[in-house]
């Protein structure tokens, strides 16, 4: 009987050919673009509340008479929780189902993002904020999870990527649109447009997306908690987890206090001039494909190297004074971020065999503590000595991250095409 207690079995079904349901069992012959924009909203509805808080932390500063220290735990609240949650929602999926765990989360997603309006204070806000991280994995391992088992060869490879992409808008657009209905109609009522278009997500997702056909309810918890006991002494899930502390670590750290600098003199950009910035987010579109061929032809370890080095020289770049070279040195860090991703998530695809799925919510949660980590530890270090001292926080992490690509990663290679 096949195992459903792995909710990443689309990796194994990567190297099958025709899609596991007969186009005539799904609506509009899937994967048609209407089911392509289904994931794909899913997708960007997942991080559109993660980091959107971001382009207006120099305004919340002032409303709510926040430190620096503060306004960085409120961005890393959420992220705390998506941390804490990743690696269990797969299994609790296991044995409630697919798209109804989907469609609760992104409904239970809208209220602690409209209850952020009434916030009066930091610490009010930091626990909605707490909330909205909950509800994250629901969706994003559980959609993971719902592609894998409904649809095999290239209708999985072109969903995903669908995902990807989604993901990647919604975290450029929370961050875009937040910015600019602050300037429009104030933060607090952003918050309600928020709550109400993933309100509209909801909605979408109960009418076009299809129902599981091949999901089958098998709570197997006791051998996911022997995996889960095999993972924590794997070297290679190890060193990934690792790996992926320090990537978040470094885009949080950079993304969340370079706003505070770039708030004040010489430049006093203005939330939607900050939310403008956010843009070089989405080199990560472009970024992530094009490094498939890096691993490819190098493999992890080395890619990884490599792109820890872009990174730093990307963070230096933001040293200089003028704008546009603060905003070449955040795409140039960025690019080397989302390499370094890419590469670390295909290591554990290729060297761990057993219980991908458990391995890869132990990676997220080590990626997201990570990015906790940057939110606390840069929030006291910009405190201290703003932001050239918070570039070298962010470069000391950068060189243990290459410190464990150069003797903790196993160089090889990734499989051919």
């Amino acid at each position: 009987m096949k195992d459903h207690s792995q909710p990443n079995q689309k990796i194994d079904a990567m190297n099958k050919k025709t899609p596991t349901i007969p186009a005539s069992q799904l609506p509009f012959n899937s994967p048609s673009w209407v089911l392509k924009l289904t994931i794909g909203l899913i997708g960007m509805f997942a991080f559109l509340q993660v980091y959107s808080i971001q382009a207006i932390l120099p305004v919340l500063m002032m409303d709510l008479s926040a430190s620096e220290v503060q306004a960085g735990m409120v961005v890393g609240a959420t992220v705390l929780a998506i941390a804490i949650m990743s690696p269990f929602l797969g299994m609790l999926s296991d044995a409630v189902g697919r798209k109804s765990f989907i469609v609760g989360a992104l409904l239970f997603l809208a209220i602690p993002t409209a209850l952020i309006a009434q916030s009066p204070s930091i610490g009010w806000m930091g626990m909605w904020r707490f909330l909205q991280g909950l509800s994250v994995p629901g969706i994003t391992v559980v959609t993971i999870a719902y592609i894998g088992e409904e649809f095999e060869g290239r209708a999985l490879t072109e969903l995903m990527s669908f995902y990807v992409s989604g993901s990647v808008l919604g975290g450029f657009m929370g961050r875009f649109l937040l910015g600019h209905l602050h300037e429009m109609i104030g933060w607090r009522y952003g918050y309600y447009v928020m709550a109400g278009m993933t309100l509209i997500g909801a909605l979408w997702v109960i009418k076009m997306l299809p129902s599981s056909h091949h999901f089958v309810a098998n709570p197997n918890f006791r051998s996911a908690i022997q995996t889960l006991g095999e993972h924590v002494t794997n070297r290679y899930v190890v060193t990934a987890c690792l790996l992926g502390a320090c990537v978040l670590f470094s885009l949080v750290g950079c993304f969340t206090f370079i706003n505070l600098h770039l708030a004040k003199s010489p430049y006093e950009l203005s939330t939607g001039a900050l939310a403008n910035i956010f843009a070089v987010y989405l080199i990560g579109v472009i970024i992530t494909p094009l490094s498939t061929k890096l691993l490819r032809r190098f493999g992890s370890a080395r890619t990884v190297r490599v792109a820890v080095l872009v990174s730093m020289a990307g963070v230096l770049l933001t040293l200089v004074t003028p704008l546009w070279g603060i905003i070449i040195g955040l795409a140039v860090m960025s690019s080397g971020v989302f390499i370094t991703q890419s590469a670390t998530i295909s290591y554990i695809a290729v060297n761990v065999k057993k219980g991908r799925s458990l391995a890869s919510g132990l990676y997220y949660m080590g990626y997201y503590a990570g990015g906790t980590l940057g939110a606390w530890l840069g929030g006291l270090v910009y405190a201290r000595g703003q932001w050239s001292l918070t570039v070298c926080l962010l470069l000391f992490v950068q060189v243990l991250a290459l410190l464990m690509a150069s003797f903790g990663m196993i160089k090889t290679k990734s499989p051919a095409p």
